[in-house]
């Protein structure tokens, strides 16, 4: 059996680092690649790029001790992990030449015994598809064609499922799906992931595999779609569109998710559209949804227009532009389209807050949006737009939003802080958790 010593991981984005970080805790060797030089150079002084707990203190002692090293060109190794980006054209179809790029730079180092693994999020096909290129760029060695059979290569597909800002907890907590071309690449997988998985490991078939990651953030896309609607129907009603799902989730089972300003990330807002292309008669719902939660941005900017005066100039401040709370990711991001829509008049000024970046995007910077921190930026203001609710924005003194015209896209003003806890008369249950009302039966 060949020992696995040495990992490398092709793209140290959200997932490829945080990844690199934990398999170099773990005891192997690992090489991190990424074209992007700075990334390259600050993982190497021991430094992160982005914002996520604990991963700058991890980073740096992996690098301090030897066993983590990045580099702008694939170094040989004993498995292969792609996590690069799998983002949608234009036209909304998958792009899958970053991992068939990352699968030709590999080609000439593999040897017997080696390993792949596709972690990317992928249309179904794509793990095939990627060893088929590898198969005709090394015809030397074999790689998997049946289920059944050894290869000198072993290839399959395991995609993450972690939530930015607990990535390195729920990389290490969190189930996972294995899907090898072969029964061996499937064995051979588990073990390399069993070294730090502590959630359950199921095996299956790269397609399955595939699908499932997909099914994933389609089923969350078409649950936020639920609220986006919901919360147009409560706006129409004049209600409380969080009060409304906060007591409708009190039925055991109904888990509605939060309305907001729209989806944004690499996942929930792109995947959906890898099932609708490769199925586009069979998924009206997950295109319904998808048109939903992509219009929200402008049913956002409708209403903070709706609040302007004729003939008075406005300044609009717009607080948060990740597309979740609490990390710097701005891929996708709903705040960041409101932000630019609204750029595009010329009768407002608009300044932005995001504590978890440093810069504005160069894209609203060149329209002209200003940058400060949130305090200011509701001190210069007139209308405030809560976009994003970091964690930071619950500490703002209601004081100074008193007279400020307000859009909370995300309730944190209007809902979650303003509930008042005696709305609620106190249920008796017993330790068992069941009610000690005697039944009518009893009561009898």
């Amino acid at each position: 059996m060949f020992e696995i010593k040495t990992v490398s991981v092709m793209g140290m984005g959200y997932i490829g680092l945080p990844t690199c970080a934990i398999f170099a805790s773990r005891g192997f060797q690992v090489i991190g690649v990424d074209i992007n030089e700075s990334v390259v150079e600050k993982v190497n002084r021991g430094e992160i790029h982005i914002v996520e707990p604990d991963l700058d203190g991890l980073v740096q002692k992996m690098v301090a001790s030897g066993r983590l090293s990045a580099f702008t060109t694939p170094q040989p190794a004993d498995a292969y992990i792609i996590a690069v980006p799998t983002p949608i054209t234009e036209d909304r179809k998958p792009d899958i030449s970053y991992v068939l790029t990352a699968a030709r730079m590999i080609a000439p180092l593999l040897k017997k015994g080696d390993l792949i693994v596709l972690e990317s999020t992928s249309p179904v096909g794509t793990t095939r598809a990627m060893n088929r290129l590898l198969a005709d760029l090394r015809p030397d060695l074999t790689f998997p064609q049946t289920i059944d059979g050894d290869t000198d290569v072993y290839v399959s597909y395991s995609p993450e499922r972690v939530l930015p800002g607990n990535v390195l907890n729920e990389l290490i907590n969190n189930d996972r799906s294995i899907g090898g071309l072969s029964r061996r690449s499937s064995e051979r997988t588990a073990a390399l992931y069993s070294s730090f998985v502590a959630g359950d490991l199921f095996i299956t078939i790269a397609e399955i595999a595939e699908l499932v990651k997909l099914t994933e953030n389609a089923f969350r896309d078409v649950n936020i779609a639920f609220a986006n609607e919901l919360a147009a129907v409560c706006q129409d009603l004049s209600l409380n569109v969080w009060e409304v799902i906060d007591l409708a989730n009190r039925h055991p089972r109904v888990n509605i998710l939060q309305p907001g300003p729209g989806v944004g990330g690499h996942c929930i807002a792109v995947d959906p559209y890898f099932i609708i292309d490769a199925a586009p008669g069979s998924s009206p719902l997950m295109q319904s949804a998808r048109a939903i939660n992509s219009s929200r941005p402008h049913s956002v900017v409708k209403d903070i227009e709706a609040l302007f005066e004729p003939g008075r100039r406005h300044t609009v401040a717009c607080l948060g532009l990740s597309f979740k709370p609490n990390i710097d990711d701005l891929r996708e991001s709903p705040a960041v389209e409101v932000v630019r829509l609204l750029a595009k008049r010329k009768d407002i000024d608009i300044v932005a807050a995001e504590p978890n970046a440093r810069a504005l995007p160069d894209e609203l910077r060149d329209l002209g949006v200003g940058f400060t921190d949130a305090l200011s930026a509701i001190d210069r203001a007139d209308i405030v737009v809560l976009l994003v609710d970091h964690r930071q924005f619950n500490f703002v003194d209601p004081e100074s939003l008193k007279d400020k015209k307000l859009v909370d896209t995300r309730g944190l003003w209007t809902w979650r802080k303003a509930r008042k806890p005696d709305a609620r008369i106190e249920g008796r249950k017993n330790k068992a958790g069941q009610s000690d009302n005697l039944s009518p039966e009893k009561a009898a």
